[in-house]
C-alpha cells in the first residue's frame, strides 16, 4: 500500500506493513500497531521503523510506520496532531485490510515513545484517537527534567520551539498529564541509558500505576539508548521476547479471545 498523506503540509505519512504470520485471527481482524520511532522530535531513525513493524508482522501484527512531522518548522502540537489523524486513518482503513479497528495500539522509541504515550494517555486524546494499548520503548516522557530547555536553554528545545516555558513544558509531561483512560501499557527502558534516563520510564510507571492502569515495567542493566530491535544485544535483546508475550495476551483479552499465555 502506498504512503496515506494525513497533514495538510505533508509533512506526515502512514505506511501500511501487512502480517506475515500464518496465526488463527477472530473474524474482526488482526490487531494492529502504529510504530513511531524515535530522533528527538528532529529526524525519524530508520532503525526505529520498518524493521520494527516487519518484526510485527512476523509475530501476526498487521502495522503502520508513522512519519510524523519534525523539526524546526514543525513544533508541537504538528507530531500530536499527526499521530491523532494516524490513529483516525488506521481506524478507517482498517476493515478493508483484515484489521480489527477495536485492537490498534502505539509502539513508540524515545521521543517517538514520547508522542505515543501523549496520544495514549494525554487528557485531550478522543475516543476514536486513543489506542487499545502502548509500548514505550527507552521514552522520553517526563519534558520537564529533559532537553536543553529543562536545563536552562529554552531556545533549543526540539518539541516545544524557541522560548519554551516550564509550564509549557510541563504539559507535555505525561507522568503528570495521564488519565486513568490510559490503555495497558508496556514500558522497557536501560538503567544505563545517558541520553534519556531511566527515571523517564520509573515515574511514568508510578504515575499510571496509581491510576490503576495495567502496565508492566522492564529495566535492563546495560543496553544504552536508540538500540531499537536490539538483536543480538544481552540482556536489552530480550525485550522483544517479553513484548510479544505481552501483546498477545493483551490483545486476547482486548478481543475476548482466550489466553493461552504462549
Amino acid at each position: 500500500m502506498a504512503d496515506v498523506r494525513i497533514t495538510n503540509s505533508g509533512a506526515a505519512a502512514l505506511t501500511f506493513h501487512p502480517p506475515t504470520a500464518e496465526v488463527p485471527r477472530p473474524a474482526a481482524g488482526a490487531p494492529a500497531v502504529i510504530v513511531m520511532p524515535g530522533g528527538g522530535y528532529t529526524f525519524l531513525a530508520p532503525h526505529e521503523g520498518k524493521p520494527v513493524a516487519q518484526w510485527l508482522n512476523q509475530l501476526g501484527f498487521a502495522a503502520w510506520v508513522l512519519e510524523y512531522p519534525v523539526g524546526p518548522q514543525d513544533f508541537h502540537p504538528a507530531p500530536l496532531d499527526s499521530a491523532r489523524a494516524a490513529m483516525r486513518e488506521a481506524r478507517s482503513q482498517a476493515p478493508g485490510l483484515g484489521v480489527d479497528p477495536s485492537r490498534i495500539g502505539v509502539l513508540g522509541f524515545s521521543a517517538g515513545g514520547h508522542l505515543a504515550a501523549h496520544l495514549a494517555a494525554g487528557p485531550d486524546t478522543a475516543d476514536d484517537e486513543r489506542p487499545a494499548f502502548a509500548v514505550l520503548c527507552y521514552p522520553a516522557t517526563s519534558w520537564h527534567t529533559f532537553g536543553p530547555a529543562a536545563v536552562g536553554e529554552p531556545d533549543s528545545d526540539p518539541l516545544l520551539g524557541p522560548g519554551s516555558t516550564p509550564e509549557q513544558r510541563r504539559a507535555v509531561s505525561i507522568e503528570l498529564i495521564a488519565v486513568p483512560q490510559t490503555p495497558p501499557t508496556f514500558i522497557w527502558h536501560c538503567a544505563d541509558d545517558d541520553t534519556v534516563g531511566v527515571d523517564h520510564a520509573l515515574s511514568l510507571t508510578r504515575r499510571l500505576a496509581s491510576l490503576r492502569v495495567p502496565v508492566e515495567l522492564h529495566v535492563f542493566p546495560t543496553g544504552g539508548h536508540g538500540v531499537g530491535l536490539a538483536q543480538d544485544m544481552t540482556p536489552a535483546g530480550t525485550w522483544t521476547s517479553l513484548c510479544a508475550q505481552w501483546l498477545r495476551r493483551t490483545t486476547a483479552t482486548a478481543s475476548g479471545a482466550k489466553d493461552t499465555g504462549r
